[in-house]
């Protein structure tokens, strides 16, 4: 992206709301083309105020104007030609798959469907564009998955060798938060290109070195994903890195900058915003517990009748083997014997962490239907091998895919046709 080039004579009519509402009719106008696609004005305000929003709930510095526009235009060209790829691959997300996913976020805020869709009104937002926005990440989550995970393998070497040097570096249990910025190199870069690129990156690393805000620096400068979040890797574990990144992380304090990091996607700067853990062995709460299964469609009123009759006394492993419908723990009165986090459904362990020995949910679904579960015990022991090595496995994935996604991201950039039309800037092809 060409950072110099400011977007002087469209900031007014971007941003300014006075401009806006007296020239309704330039919403519509054409800024960008990217592939087969085009950007218009009302979609690159839309996406600027959505990023503002962000930004200012984050409680993250606003770039100027000028830095901001082409950062939001930049993204908005990627998700163009990702949109653009996916349909031509005949990707489609259906409206029943939507409406689940629009569920289920709605489920995770602890809302019905009409309570979401007020909550959105009340924040400003539209929910047919809520919607769609959902539709656009549903369709490129499923485009890079066939694109970038196809190409990722993990050998059972290269789990071996993280388990035993995070033994080895006692990095098990510790933990980073981490702020990145990315300054990219094309797909098939030049020499002249290399050394642009190590420039830009030089010049960054020395404001940040020298205390500019590191956020406000992403926002400006980087080509990671996580620009227009101030750079934000949130926590991560040693192994979770790419090892060129942790190998220069444990050089650093919290609040200090790394030295630039060359990789295949570019030039990095970590930033070590805070660390937490320390040494041991890998350790893992297990709960043990027990529950009852009932499918039938009036399942959450026989439980709740069960449930009162435990806590006055019944016997919970009697009116297991007589109710419940998991053949598996219903001749064990219910038992499901020592577990380790993610052995179940993502319902059923929320429904365990909100517990204390002793105590027993309220009726709660998942896919099977609806149970009830009483935490027994925990304890605290070292993670089982198996577990450590599907970590590990696990681990090495994210990082695969996240370093495939910034080179296959970068390779299809490169290789779209994009034309700026915003004032001020000369169009390209």
């Amino acid at each position: 992206m060409n950072k110099s080039l400011y977007f002087l004579l469209v900031l007014t009519l971007l941003l300014g709301s006075s401009c806006a509402a007296a020239e309704p009719q330039w919403m519509d106008r054409i800024v960008a083309i990217a592939g087969q696609d085009i950007i218009t004005e009302r979609e690159l305000k839309q996406e600027l105020q959505a990023i503002v929003r962000e930004l200012k709930a984050r409680e993250t510095k606003l770039p100027a104007k000028e830095v901001l526009i082409p950062q939001v235009l930049e993204r908005l060209i990627v998700k163009k030609l990702q949109l653009e790829r996916a349909s031509s691959q005949g990707i489609r997300i259906d409206d029943i798959s939507l409406d689940r996913a629009v569920e289920k976020i709605a489920a995770e805020n602890t809302m019905s469907l009409p309570q979401f869709r007020k909550a959105l009104t009340e924040e400003g937002l539209n929910y047919a564009d809520f919607r769609e926005d959902i539709r656009h990440e549903l369709t490129i989550s499923k485009l890079r998955k066939r694109q970038v995970d196809g190409r990722i393998n993990v050998s059972d070497q290269e789990i071996s060798d993280l388990i035993e040097n995070s033994r080895k570096a006692g990095e098990v249990n510790k933990r980073y938060r981490l702020s990145h910025i990315l300054i990219a190199l094309p797909g098939a870069a030049t020499p002249d290109n290399i050394e642009k690129a190590r420039l830009e990156a030089a010049e960054v690393l020395l404001k940040a070195r020298s205390g500019e805000d590191f956020s406000a620096l992403a926002i400006a400068h980087s080509d990671g994903q996580q620009a227009l979040k101030g750079g934000d890797l949130g926590w991560r574990s040693g192994d979770q890195l790419p090892a060129q990144f942790a190998k220069e992380i444990v050089k650093l304090k919290p609040q200090e900058v790394s030295q630039l990091i060359r990789s295949a996607s570019g030039f990095h700067i970590l930033k070590l915003m805070e660390i937490a853990g320390g040494e041991g062995k890998p350790k893992i709460q297990q709960s043990r517990s027990r529950h009852i299964l009932v499918t039938d469609k009036k399942g959450q009123v026989l439980l709740k009748k069960l449930r009162q009759k435990i806590i006055d006394g019944a016997d919970f492993a009697a009116l297991a083997k007589k109710y419940s419908k998991d053949p598996g723990s219903a001749v064990k009165g219910g038992d499901l014997g020592w577990t380790s986090p993610g052995t179940f459904v993502p319902a059923f362990d929320e429904a365990l962490a909100g517990l204390s020995p002793g105590q027993i949910s309220e009726p709660f679904k998942s896919r099977f239907g609806w149970h009830i579960v009483q935490l027994q015990e925990q304890r605290t022991t070292d993670i089982p091998d198996d577990l450590l090595q599907a970590r590990a496995r696990e681990l090495i994935m994210k990082q695969k895919r996240e370093e495939e996604t910034e080179l296959w991201l970068r390779r299809l950039r490169d290789e779209s046709y994009v034309e700026y039309r915003l004032p001020g800037m000369k169009p390209t092809g």
